[in-house]
């Protein structure tokens, strides 16, 4: 399966892990410069993940810091998966630049909340259904990168069989048990592999029923959260997917907004039960399209 660690996050936990230790030794970035033989742009850079530097810089900027052993330590190892290379990576052919950026992302969370009000996400897709998704937002790709997006997204899945578990819980608009997304047979596995997900004890799918309280009107997002890593945090982080380019919201502020709204969401969503009721009718639904009930003669 994937590696789970992220050399994304790796190198962003570390850029705000040195940016935040140079503030607490009330330090500015030109002080650093100076000290270093560096330009303030490259400080500037490394706090802001866009260069990565060397294992000997880290380790004069941590002696600069006054940061000693064991946590000096730490910020060495996670300097060093910085720079490995994610799964993904095997597909930049395909997919494009911000795609890839937050499946390193997704790839080191600890849990992900995702309001799905048009489509069933890519991390809950049947290999088909995923297809005509791709397709469908890609019309002018070639089948062999559609192909190539497919198997990436099939691979990104193994994340839901991650150890330690990989929270998911999203919230899906009925609505989107009703959208054709290719035909009938397609839409009745894509709903049985829905099932078969909310069973899983570290996911939870649930409903928002059309006929129930709407509590927040907002197109569709997904909101990571990440654990500590070699004892460095990172914040939450919000992302909202348009036609032609994506949005990442990182503010805490911002992301808790957010939160809150996923929360309303949620609670205004049926339980388990009555979500696996509404996606049983909706799958006999479709499997009566596709295999329609003939009037007995006579």
């Amino acid at each position: 399966m994937p590696e789970p660690a992220s050399p994304i996050v790796r190198r962003r936990r570390l850029a705000a892990e040195l940016r935040r230790l140079r503030e607490r030794a009330d330090l500015t970035g030109d002080f650093v410069a100076e000290r270093m033989g560096w330009s303030a742009s490259k400080v500037s850079r490394i706090e802001n993940a866009h260069t990565s530097p060397r294992p000997a810089e880290i380790q004069k900027l941590l002696a600069l810091y006054g940061i000693e052993r064991p946590y000096a330590d730490e910020l060495m190892a996670l300097a060093q998966e910085a720079k490995r290379k994610g799964w993904w990576k095997a597909y930049s052919d395909a997919l494009p630049g911000p795609h890839t950026r937050f499946i390193g992302l997704e790839a080191e969370a600890a849990a992900t909340s995702i309001w799905c009000p048009e489509v069933v996400s890519g991390l809950l897709q049947t290999e088909d259904y995923a297809r005509e998704v791709i397709r469908t937002a890609n019309e002018s790709a070639p089948p062999g990168e559609i192909e190539r997006r497919v198997e990436a997204r099939m691979v990104r899945q193994q994340l839901l069989h991650r150890d330690p578990p990989f929270a998911l819980t999203a919230v899906i608009d009925e609505s989107v048990l009703m959208r054709r997304i290719g035909n009938e047979q397609i839409m009745s596995r894509q709903i049985g592999r829905l099932l078969e997900l909310s069973e899983y004890p570290h996911l939870s799918l649930r409903i928002l029923p059309l006929d129930g309280v709407h509590p927040v009107v907002a197109g569709g997002f997904i909101l990571l959260q990440f654990g500590a890593v070699h004892e460095v945090s990172y914040h939450d982080v919000a992302y909202i997917e348009h036609v032609t380019d994506s949005v990442y919201v990182e503010a805490e502020r911002d992301t808790f907004v957010y939160l809150t709204g996923f929360r309303r969401l949620y609670d205004a969503a049926l339980d388990l039960e009555d979500s696996q009721k509404r996606m049983t009718r909706a799958q006999h639904d479709w499997e009566l399209r596709h295999h329609p009930v003939r009037p007995s003669a006579g």
